[in-house]
């Protein structure tokens, strides 16, 4: 059986992580993403009813709703954690699975290294971005306000945190095509 190379790709929210996959596939590798993943559960009956016993102050009727979830676990770690632990398995696994049926695979992993799942993987890249550039960005597609996206910056590692032995750092401060060229610089460092 051959050997994946499976490489995650990870970095703070609003880094552009998603663009970074985006520009991958568009080179003709297969991309996957730990939010997608998280958006499928959420049509799976089974999974909704063990968050609805998790969270009973989310629920109404038996249905969880999604935006007091999210409130809840942006406002305390225990709460977030928990869901973590109910979420993050089933997302990995599933992940796993997806990737080893490529030679060579990359997946946008947000919480990478706040998971430990960065054993999991042949190699990382972390998506760099100014803060304030990320900020701008996460108000914008989210309809986010300034302090809900500090917030959820604050809630994760910082991209100091995040370089550790091995990482090979992209930097996404201007254009797409500037984007491009410092992945393709990143794909050489891995070996690819």
């Amino acid at each position: 059986m051959k050997q994946s190379k499976k490489i995650a790709v990870t970095g703070g929210i609003g880094s552009g992580k998603t663009a970074a996959l985006s520009l991958l596939a568009g080179m003709g590798y297969p991309v996957f993403s730990c939010d997608e993943i998280s958006r499928e559960l959420w049509k799976d009956e089974t999974y909704l009813k063990i968050l609805a016993e998790a969270f009973p102050a989310c629920t109404e009727e038996g249905k969880i709703f999604k935006n007091r979830l999210s409130a809840l676990i942006f406002s305390d770690t225990g709460e977030r954690k928990r869901l973590e632990a109910i979420a993050h398995p089933r997302i990995m696994r599933q992940l796993s699975d997806e990737m080893e049926k490529h030679a060579v695979s990359f997946a946008e992993v947000p919480l990478l290294f706040e998971g430990g799942y960065e054993t999991l993987f042949d190699g990382v890249l972390l998506v760099e971005r100014e803060e304030g550039e990320r900020i701008a960005a996460v108000m914008q597609r989210d309809g986010m306000s300034e302090t809900e996206v500090k917030r959820r910056i604050s809630a994760q590692l910082s991209d100091g945190e995040r370089k550790r032995e091995g990482v090979v750092v992209v930097q996404n401060s201007g254009s797409l095509v500037e984007l491009e060229e410092n992945l393709r610089l990143a794909l050489h460092s891995l070996g690819l």
